[in-house]
């Protein structure tokens, strides 16, 4: 599923412990750095090269590292004991929601110094070798203050995927405009084919994101994001879900049954055999989908989501896998010195070589093939980028924005609930989180 990190020379099996022979060190005398990550896309060889590259050049240290695809349920039991790793790869978005959770507890190290920080064995700093507005946003800076809790260790632009193959053996242009969209809809229809899927309810967070933008702007956006009073009562957010209500009309009927953790892939597979059109995805489908079957000459593509109004303005939500630290980790100093190796030349290098791109300046122009055309997204003047993500406030209890917005399009598409269910839900949720940040 989305996102990755692997042990070189000590393979963890069980539980990390937070510390070996004593904790900070190992045995030997070095300091002992454990790097928690969830399993993502892009594999795990990646993580194996660039650690044995580090551990080489850092000789005191020793990366133990445990990866899982269910990385919170493994590592969870141990932070509440007051065992946390020095290191965690894992973004935002998940079901389990333990990023969002231990912002909201404000229980993340600040990493405002990595960016100023020399990257280990290069003159620059961090901060210089990013591309602009990928830090600074509410991905990075949940609380609205110069302060940088996450980092961006990869990017990727999302959007809706398709066969580029498909479209030319028929004829179709993608659409411009969602009436376009629509009206396409029926044609595929006609021929047996459904309009839309997505993987699990949760890949709508692209979706959704650069729809609130596409229809209010980046101002209504930010709105949403932040709670503002009665933001879901607004004519913008009822053509949001308007837009959205339809569109899954068209849904594969399949996708609610196999949007879980252990299906998921059979969503995607749908797209591969022709039998849905488009899904919300990223980059990372391409990997993680590389050994599946596919209709003949095949050809994976992107685009945005169509516009609102012809030749209007088109957002593009750009995925970011985070990297952090807990506060409560034990080797803090080592941690940050190793989170900045992992933007490096030699890291970068790495990564991209298994299709994890970095936010990087320069890096775009070296891809080749898909990676190559998927990025190209960037550089067409109509279409933003767009970063963040809901503003970080104190726990409320039974309170869920996210799952609110994208889980409930489960219960949409099976009739469960009714728009305007959706969008009473959607206020209240928005309105208590507004008054537990005031």
């Amino acid at each position: 599923m989305r996102r990755s990190l692997v042990l070189v020379s000590v393979v963890v099996l069980g539980l990390l412990t937070g510390c070996s022979a004593g904790g900070d060190g190992s045995a030997s005398g070095k300091t002992t750095l454990n790097v928690a990550a969830l399993e993502g896309g892009y594999g795990r060889d990646m993580y194996a090269e660039v650690i044995r590259a580090y551990e080489a050049a850092h000789p005191d240290v020793e990366v133990r590292l445990q990866i899982s695809k269910s990385i919170e349920d493994e590592i969870t039991p141990n932070m509440k004991a007051g065992r946390y790793p020095d290191v965690v790869v894992l973004g935002q978005g998940r079901k389990a929601a333990l990023t969002e959770t231990l912002i909201k507890d404000k229980a993340l190290e600040d990493l405002t110094p990595v960016l100023k920080a020399k990257v280990p064995g290069e003159d620059g700093t961090v901060g210089d070798k990013l591309v602009a507005g990928i830090v600074g946003n509410l991905n990075t800076n949940p609380y609205g203050t110069g302060q940088t809790y996450t980092l961006p260790m990869y990017y990727a632009p999302t959007g809706l995927f398709y066969n580029k193959a498909l479209f030319a053996e028929k004829g179709w242009k993608v659409p411009a405009t969602w009436e376009e969209m629509f009206a396409l809809g029926e044609t595929a229809k006609k021929e047996k084919i459904s309009l839309f899927t997505y993987p699990t309810a949760g890949y709508l967070d692209s979706f959704f994101f650069a729809l609130l933008a596409d229809v209010g702007g980046e101002q209504f956006y930010t709105d949403v994001m932040t709670y503002k009073q009665s933001v879901w009562q607004t004519p913008q957010a009822r053509q949001v879900l308007d837009i959205t209500t339809r569109l899954l009309r068209y849904a594969a009927p399949t996708t609610v049954g196999y949007a879980n953790e252990q299906d998921f892939t059979k969503n995607q597979q749908s797209v591969l055999d022709n039998k849905a059109m488009f899904m919300p995805n990223g980059t990372w489908v391409v990997g993680e989908m590389a050994d599946a079957p596919r209709a003949d000459g095949f050809q994976w593509a992107l685009t945005p989501l169509p516009a609102v109004t012809e030749g209007g303005k088109r957002y593009i939500t750009t995925s970011v896998e985070s990297v952090w630290i807990p506060a409560a980790a034990r080797n803090k100093d080592a941690a940050k010195e190793f989170v900045a190796y992992l933007y490096s030349d030699a890291a970068a290098g790495i990564f991209a070589k298994a299709n994890a791109i970095q936010p990087i300046k320069g890096i775009v122009s070296g891809l080749s093939g898909e990676n190559a055309e998927f990025y190209k997204v960037y550089e067409d003047t109509s279409v933003s980028a767009l970063v963040g993500a809901f503003a970080g406030t104190p726990p409320v209890e039974g309170v869920d924005i996210k799952g609110t917005l994208f889980d409930t399009a489960n219960s949409i598409i099976s009739g469960d609930k009714t728009q305007a269910q959706w969008q009473a839900a959607l206020n209240e949720a928005s309105e208590k989180l507004r008054q537990a940040g005031s």
